[in-house]
């Protein structure tokens, strides 16, 4: 087994969610993600939890969407919903053999899935927020991922393990110190109101008024590095272009462009499915509003390689997720989505806050 495998289930299981003795702990990923789930899985036993393993074979979501009836993609199973209402953590793992299985699917059969799941969304951002139920995601590196980063499998195998483990010999140590120079990022934001972003067909403005910023130090997501809050809810006022592509539920969306007013989207445009665009957008009443605005941070990844796990941390980058809310960051936004668009800021961007420069072609010029 590739050491860096190990590496990674230990930071995720003793760092990113660390895991406590009786705790109950999901473990979920495909097939094809079996060394990190089978290291996790003894990860989490060493350090006396209780591992409930769904190991799911690749393609079977398309299988779903394929075959289901309306009231099939309705259905929530029980088992799923308790272990939202109960279990301490969970762990997920990306593992694709396909990335654009699903392109062909009907986009309104994905609204509707996403609809069904609204109430579980809600109970898993109150629990975690709570701190009822810890949570992580990573991605175990696959063909399918390196060939949409337009790598070699070991070419992305050294980019995913980098940007997760950038001190083999300390990666728990690193986050650590990392953790503490995006506090103080955190820490000079709390208090302000106002924030205006500009940049390339963009230009917006939103309040920031009672909110908290959360820094993003590697125990929700691995990789890491972003700081995020969540808006209010009709502040934002002006128009976003997002430079990356935007990829949700398997469908790569291109050159998406955001017209805002009182919060919500009026217009939007993309230059590649707009139609996907379009339908997500209504589904339901807070999936035209912000439920957060992010600040990438990470400086092992530099370029896009659609993936949003990668790519919302791209140093340099500011995103905006359009629908569900973090309540940890005082966000009231409800919906069965989240969907995350990024933007590059590196070349004649600029974030102001109450009137201060704090970001400026994809750096902070605040003192840290």
């Amino acid at each position: 087994m590739d050491p860096r495998v190990e590496k990674l289930a230990d930071l995720l299981v003793n760092y990113s969610v660390a895991v406590r003795a009786g705790d109950r702990v999901l473990i979920e990923g495909t097939s094809l993600a079996e060394p990190l789930l089978k290291a996790v899985y003894v990860k989490v036993l060493q350090a006396g939890g209780h591992p409930l393993m769904n190991a799911v074979p690749a393609g079977t979501d398309e299988l779903l969407f394929r075959h289901a009836s309306d009231e099939q993609l309705r259905y929530i199973h029980q088992p799923r919903k308790l272990i939202v209402e109960t279990y301490d953590v969970r762990i997920s793992i990306g593992g694709d053999e396909n990335t654009k299985s699903l392109t062909s699917v009907d986009p309104s059969r994905m609204v509707l899935r996403e609809q069904a799941q609204t109430e579980l969304m809600k109970t898993f951002l109150r629990r975690s927020a709570a701190g009822e139920l810890r949570w992580t995601f990573a991605l175990f590196p696959t063909n399918a991922y390196a060939q949409d980063a337009e790598m070699s499998l070991s070419e992305y195998e050294d980019f995913a393990y980098g940007a997760c483990l950038p001190d083999m010999n300390d990666p728990v140590g690193y986050w650590r110190r990392f953790s503490e120079r995006q506090e103080k990022i955190v820490a000079w934001l709390k208090g302000k109101e106002r924030v205006h972003v500009t940049g390339p067909e963009t230009d917006l403005r939103l309040s920031i008024a009672g909110r908290a910023f959360i820094n993003c130090d590697g125990r929700y997501n691995m990789p890491d590095g972003e700081i995020f809050t969540g808006p209010v809810e009709d502040s934002i006022e002006g128009h976003a272009y997002f430079s990356y592509p935007a990829i949700e539920g398997g469908r790569e969306v291109v050159g998406v462009r955001l017209w805002f007013e009182r919060g919500r989207v009026v217009k939007a445009s993309a230059e590649k499915n707009e139609e996907f665009l379009l339908k997500t957008l209504d589904t339901d009443e807070g999936s035209r509003r912000i439920g957060e605005f992010a600040i990438g941070t990470n400086e092992g990844i530099t370029r896009a390689t659609r993936q949003i796990l990668f790519d919302e941390k791209i140093n340099g980058s500011f995103h905006m997720a359009l629908g569900a809310g973090y309540p940890e960051t005082g966000s009231k936004n409800e919906s069965a989505v989240h969907w995350d668009m990024v933007s590059d800021l590196r070349h004649g961007g600029e974030i102001r806050v109450d009137g201060q420069l704090l970001y400026k072609n994809g750096q902070f010029v605040i003192d840290l």
